[in-house]
C-alpha cells in the first residue's frame, strides 16, 4: 500500500510539474513577443523621426504582430514584429544615406 501511494504521489508530481512548465514557457513566449513588438516600435519611431518609415511596416506588420500576440500566437507575433523592426532599421538607414540626394543633372 505504501509503494502504491508513493507511485501515485510521484506520478502526480510529474504531471503537475509538466503543467507548471507549460505555463512558464507561455509566459516566456509572451515576454519575448512583447519585447519584439517594443523593439519594432522603437525602430519605426526612429525611422519616422527622419521621415524614413516605410509604408507597410507599421500599418501591416506591427498591427498584425500585436493582433497575433493578443490571440496568444506568440511565434507569429515575434516573426511579424521582427519584420517590422527590420523595415524600421532599413528605412532609417535609407533616409540617412539619401538625405543629401537631389536631382541628378547630366
Amino acid at each position: 500500500m505504501k509503494k502504491l501511494a508513493m507511485a501515485i504521489t510521484g506520478a502526480l508530481l510529474i504531471a503537475l510539474s509538466g503543467c507548471a512548465s507549460q505555463g512558464k514557457t507561455e509566459d516566456i513566449d509572451a515576454a519575448a513577443a512583447t519585447t519584439a513588438i517594443e523593439a519594432a516600435e522603437a525602430a519605426l519611431n526612429k525611422a519616422r523621426s527622419v521621415d524614413g518609415e516605410w509604408r507597410d511596416a507599421r500599418k501591416v506588420f506591427l498591427k498584425k504582430a500585436k493582433a497575433a500576440a493578443h490571440k496568444a500566437d506568440f511565434k507569429t507575433a515575434i516573426k511579424l514584429a521582427n519584420m517590422a523592426k527590420f523595415q524600421g532599421e532599413m528605412g532609417y538607414e535609407q533616409a540617412i544615406e539619401q538625405k543629401d540626394a537631389g536631382p541628378w543633372l547630366f
